[in-house]
């Protein structure tokens, strides 16, 4: 039985131009991969998991570096709409964690995951809700091609697991042998969002 596979993030050099779509894209690329991980079994399972972990991280990273300070400085209110969003991205990268620790075979594997997809869905609809709309409505054209090479910069670059309790470029690179990557990633998004300067 031949499945479409999810890509890997960043696997299809899309040429998006609008972080808004990006992201969007990415909240179905993600739904995409939990569907691949509940349907497969053994090697498959697994391999679609690590998939998933590394999407989610790609995902998140770029919401922390690109999104989540547009927010903060454009929307009104908009230090408790990232607030919000950052401690829902902490209990998930929680959960993640635990998962990724765990044998995708295990019988309480697929019961955590299904949680976890429920936490991740009510995330992503309080992003587009709180952020995108908000992204839409204030960023011009410019603005938000300038996002979306920062995302796609991200996409390269991102760790392939999360860090719990990490919602801060500070304290990624804090972390030790992920801080070179997490610092080539904040500078890439950075030079990536500068127009290569």
């Amino acid at each position: 039985m031949s499945q479409q596979k999810t890509p890997h993030a960043g696997a299809d050099h899309a040429p998006d131009t609008d972080v808004v779509s990006l992201l969007m894209r990415q909240h179905g690329d993600i739904r995409n991969l939990f569907d691949e991980v509940e349907r497969g079994e053994g090697a498959e399972r697994r391999e679609a998991f690590h998939r998933l972990v590394r999407l989610l991280a790609v995902h998140e990273t770029a919401e922390e570096e690109v999104v989540h300070p547009y927010v903060r400085r454009k929307v009104a209110g908009g230090e408790q709409v990232v607030a919000e969003r950052l401690e829902e991205e902490k209990q998930a990268k929680e959960t993640l964690a635990a998962l990724d620790d765990m044998d995708t075979d295990d019988p309480k594997f697929l019961p955590r995951l299904l949680a976890l997809r429920q936490d991740v869905q009510s995330h992503a609809r309080a992003e587009e809700r709180y952020e995108f709309i908000h992204l839409r409505r204030t960023a011009d054209a410019a603005t938000l091609a300038a996002m979306a090479k920062g995302v796609k910069a991200a996409e390269a670059m991102a760790p392939t697991r999360p860090h719990p309790g990490v919602e801060s470029a500070a304290e990624n690179v804090a972390l030790g042998p992920v801080a070179a990557l997490m610092d080539r990633t904040k500078d890439a998004v950075r030079k990536a969002m500068n127009g290569g300067s």
